[in-house]
């Protein structure tokens, strides 16, 4: 269970005092609707603790709330697949950009992505540098942030075979803008086409705009805005959280609450996928082989781990996303890897990064 100060933390990291999540009504009677339903949006896998709709509405320009190896070939390892966007520029100019935090990349958050598919080419719009602008204590990410491209890229089946890209913006050059000033920077700075954003969405300085006045100002400005409900988490397990706007949605909160208490199949229900974790040898603090194992100090940890204990049926994995299963020990000083193949394991304790994947089997 979370210490107060633990969930006071928790609280101003999920809702931010200048752009955050809340509560919002009346979306409704300020809407243009149209309603064409679309295809299924989950392909290849359902988690049905997990509450969705059978079918999206689509609104037009303005809008309301939307209901929304073999064994014998030698593994090459993943790198941990480069960096998100192959260090390439990106351009939101004439996208459609969900709005948010990002940092668990949970299922709620493909529904924004899989909203502004349906409209245009989608991105994810993400601040960065908000904890060192807030004085907030660094923590780990959920996503390490090398694996970021390649969880957006699993989302493509659900967003018209288009994966969404990300594109940063430096948290101190929106901080202190309006609502208006906000949008007037997505319309005249960046050239978007429209934005997707959650119906407890808030934005601009002291959180001062709701998805009302989002799309209220996006009509203005003559882009569309689509706002959709909250994915629900139909667990709903108590969570101890200072967040006021707690009201049992899938969130970053709860991610972190659930890899707290090594719940690995919650976990997966709430990310849509295995969580996978990364690790990364950093000058001598390398990879030891010793006896049956892989080990490497929790200080190699690129993203945040579940509870200390003994996770079974889980899995390395290969560079091409071939997966060799393994069991995995975390304790408060390593994080150890234990494989039946002695070929296997050496070479895994030969490489710069492992990744692992956790099986829903928890501790």
């Amino acid at each position: 269970m979370l210490a107060a100060g633990a969930r006071a933390s928790h609280h101003l990291r999920e809702c931010d005092s200048h752009f955050v999540f809340g509560s919002t009504s009346g979306l409704t009677s300020s809407a243009v609707l149209l309603f064409p339903s679309i295809w299924p949006r989950y392909p290849t896998s359902n988690f049905p603790s997990i509450s969705h709709r059978s079918q999206r509405r689509r609104v037009s320009f303005f809008c309301s709330i939307v209901p929304s190896t073999s064994s014998d070939e030698i593994p090459v390892l993943s790198n941990c697949f480069g960096s998100r966007e192959d260090d390439r520029e990106v351009s939101v100019a004439g996208g459609i950009v969900a709005l948010g935090k990002f940092d668990a990349l949970h299922i709620g958050h493909r529904e924004l992505a899989i909203q502004a598919s349906t409209v245009g080419s989608p991105f994810l719009l993400s601040f960065i540098g908000i904890a060192e602008v807030l004085g907030w204590e660094p923590r780990a990410p959920i996503v390490a942030q090398c694996d970021r491209k390649r969880v957006l890229s699993s989302w493509a089946p659900y967003c018209r075979n288009s994966a969404p890209s990300e594109y940063q913006i430096q948290f101190s050059s929106v901080r202190y803008l309006t609502p208006r000033e906000f949008v007037e920077k997505l319309t005249k700075e960046l050239g978007v086409c429209g934005v997707v954003a959650g119906e407890s969405y808030r934005f601009g300085y002291k959180a001062a705009g709701d998805a009302a006045e989002l799309v209220k100002l996006c009509e203005e400005y003559g882009i569309g805005a689509y706002i959709i409900k909250s994915v629900m988490d139909r667990n709903q397990k108590v969570v101890n959280s200072a967040n006021s706007k707690e009201r049992g949605q899938v969130s970053s909160t709860r991610v972190r609450y659930a890899l707290s208490i090594g719940d690995m199949k919650y976990v997966s229900e709430l990310l849509g996928r295995r969580h996978r974790l990364i690790l990364m040898a950093k000058g001598l603090e390398g990879f030891s082989n010793s006896n049956s194992r892989v080990s490497a100090p929790r200080s190699c940890l690129l993203n945040l781990a579940p509870k200390e204990g003994l996770y079974n049926k889980c899995f390395v994995c290969t560079s091409d996303e071939n997966l060799i299963p393994c069991r995995v020990v975390i304790d408060s000083t390593h994080v150890q890897i234990e494989m039946d193949d002695i070929g296997t394991r050496h070479l895994v304790g030969t490489q710069d990064y492992i990744n692992v994947e956790f099986g829903d089997e928890g501790v």
